[in-house]
């Protein structure tokens, strides 16, 4: 089995939301979100480069699923605070088929954690 080099992307119409009402605060956070795709999503599903960005939230994944949390998210926009930026994103990783579906984006000051029930509807 060969390993899979592109990972498919997509989100839900909730993310949308979220990242719509986030950009009029973080201008940047499109541009953010590419270069977290190459520099934590790539790195860690298909090269298997743990850099400490990725963590996989307990009692969501499945052999089908995985259900990460991004937590060094740079966001240019929020400027002088690095990869510690307090924006998090949600998501889900099939292996199977190599494709992230976009679950969630947040600022940790606004919100403590992720949306649990959101997770849950999600997978249902």
């Amino acid at each position: 089995m060969t390993k899979p080099t592109k990972i498919k992307y997509s989100e839900i119409n909730l993310f949308q939301k979220d990242l719509k009402r986030l950009l009029k605060k973080y201008r940047t956070l499109e541009e953010d979100l590419e270069t977290a795709k190459r520099n934590a999503i790539e790195l860690y599903h298909l090269k298997r480069i743990d850099n400490q960005s990725i963590f996989p939230i307990k009692g969501f994944c499945t052999e089908i699923v995985q259900i990460c949390k991004i937590k060094k998210f740079a966001c240019k926009a929020l400027k002088g605070r690095g990869s510690k930026s307090g924006i998090r994103v949600i998501y889900a990783f099939y292996s199977q088929t190599c494709k992230v579906e976009f679950i969630q984006i947040y600022f940790k000051g606004e919100k403590e954690n992720e949306d649990r029930d959101r997770i849950k509807k999600y997978l249902s």
